[in-house]
């Protein structure tokens, strides 16, 4: 592991770990809210028939993750959405350890800059219980993906799972390790 890849993990560590055990009081550090895992998620939509769609969904989460996409499957059927049991409905790639802290890195440092209008994420996407999620319309904004060499566009999902017992413990958490908030909602 070299220096440079583990910037996000020394930062949870040496700045962000005794500024939460100060805030809320912990006995312990291991009270502490930490980061779990990433998943990135696309969902085929109208496209689940479409092989060659799945196919680039596949590749450019492949991409932007380093890690094989596993394809969902739907677990019922739904008439009205012509969804059918078992029917291959989207695709995700889980990340825990060295390749999350790499990837939270890329996404605060690299991918939000180069979101088109970019002016902060909501923290109206974090749960009671720490966690967030924060959908990109486009997939172009990840450095891996190039313009030129995308057959179409497609939106993302990421969700970032804590061990955050609150809302309030999430927030704080995402707030420092550098995510950009928008100053003006609660």
């Amino acid at each position: 592991m070299s220096n440079e890849n583990m910037r996000m993990k020394e930062l949870y560590t040496k700045e962000v770990l005794p500024k939460l055990v100060e805030k809320f009081q912990y006995k312990n550090n291991l009270e502490a809210p930490k980061l779990q895992k990433v998943v990135l998620n696309v969902g085929f939509g109208r496209h689940s028939k479409e092989k060659d769609y799945i196919k680039n969904v596949e590749n450019t989460l492949s991409l932007i993750s380093g890690q094989k996409p596993v394809l969902t499957k739907a677990r019922m059927s739904v008439s009205s959405f012509k969804v059918r049991e078992g029917m291959t409905i989207g695709a995700k790639v889980t990340l825990r350890g060295e390749k999350m802290y790499d990837f939270l890195d890329k996404l605060i440092n690299v991918t939000f800059p180069r979101v088109r209008d970019f002016r902060g994420i909501t923290n109206k996407g974090i749960d009671r219980t720490g966690n967030i999620t924060i959908g990109f319309k486009e997939n172009s904004a990840f450095p891996e993906v190039r313009v030129e060499e995308l057959e179409k566009l497609h939106g993302l999902e990421v969700c970032i799972s804590t061990s955050a017992k609150t809302r309030d413990e999430g927030l704080e958490l995402f707030t420092l390790l550098g995510f950009p908030f928008v100053k003006d909602n609660k």
